[in-house]
């Protein structure tokens, strides 16, 4: 019998692999090496969310405050060191501060205060928003050549954006899958409960999925700052959608319990190739939303469809060892 993470990771590599199938027939420009080399830093950095909000997900919750991490780091990095390739490191370091100080606001919040997670983290996307404000009066600042060269570069032909998201899924998907604090962490998510009788300390581990996500958020707008050249002070406002469907495609429960990193850094790809597809053939920029959504609910109806069968099968063998 396949595991539950064959069947994950089986769907959403099927479904990249039609998808890809379709590009070359329908629209070959959106698979071209140029097209790739121009989207791969994007998905990378959809994939780095993604892991931050699969943490998150795992326990349960929901990580609204995405969109201002992702947008203080970019501003921070951009702004602080005024074009000064010798003042980055700083910028990098406040960059982490704030992260680390979002991620135990968010965790406390909804772990040891047991605030709903999506009234906490809208409470903290609030709060980081006006930091972004506060840094940079919402003009775009431009990047240093040294973060541009380290974000926006290329190395063997890929972009480094590309190495950092599998240094990230490198590291998520040990922790997770190799460690003991990782089996942890994903028994919590999916049993609190029972975690809490076996002397597991849940709210810990709950609170420092949002610290790890934060991490992971800041580590996106960092890689945004360097990637575009001048970017906003808002960049993180489209990360948030996608960031959640990619959690759902890869194959995890919105419900909590374990997480499928790999899965969640290839479903990042088929997203960011399907908006590229969209947009080959025609369709407008402004709809990649609704895009987004269609694919969000594709792999909530995919993964509940399957979750049925399972019941129903569990069901019947059921019925008939009762009358045995």
């Amino acid at each position: 019998m396949s595991t539950p993470l064959a069947r994950s990771f089986v769907t959403v590599v099927f479904s990249t692999l039609v998808l890809l199938v379709v590009c070359l027939l329908f629209a070959p420009s959106s698979v071209s090496w140029g097209a790739l080399s121009g989207s791969l830093p994007f998905a990378a950095t959809i994939a780095i969310v993604g892991l931050g909000q699969l943490l998150v997900v795992q326990q349960g919750g929901f990580d609204l405050s995405l969109p201002g991490a992702v947008s203080l780091a970019v501003v921070v990095s951009t702004h602080h060191p005024h074009q000064d390739d010798g003042l980055l490191y700083q910028a990098v370091l406040l960059a982490i501060a704030f992260a680390l100080v979002a991620g135990f606001l968010n965790g406390i919040l909804a772990s040891f205060f047991r605030l709903n997670a999506i009234i906490a983290t809208i409470g903290t996307n609030a709060l980081l928003y006006g930091a972004v404000f506060a840094t940079s009066g919402g003009v775009p600042s431009i990047t240093t050549n040294l973060l541009a060269e380290i974000a926006g570069g290329e190395t063997l032909g890929l972009p480094n954006s590309v190495y950092f998201a599998l240094g990230a899924t490198a590291i998520v998907s040990f922790l997770l899958k190799k460690t003991v604090v990782g089996r942890r962490f994903e028994a919590i998510g999916a049993n609190p409960l029972a975690g809490r009788a076996a002397g597991l300390r849940v709210r810990l581990h709950r609170m420092m999925a949002y610290v790890y996500a934060q991490l992971l958020y800041c580590l996106a707008g960092i890689l945004i700052a360097g990637i575009t050249r001048e970017p906003t002070a808002f960049q993180g406002d489209s990360l948030l959608l996608p960031s959640v469907a990619v959690v759902v495609l890869g194959g995890t429960s919105l419900l909590g319990g374990r997480g499928y990193p790999i899965s969640t850094v290839i479903a990042a790809f088929f997203l960011n190739q399907l908006s590229q597809f969209a947009l080959s053939v025609g369709v407008p920029f402004s709809a990649q939303t609704i895009i987004q959504a269609l694919a969000l609910g594709f792999g909530i109806g995919v993964y509940s469809l399957r979750w049925s069968v399972n019941v129903r099968q569990a069901a019947g063998t059921k019925n008939v060892e009762e009358k045995k």
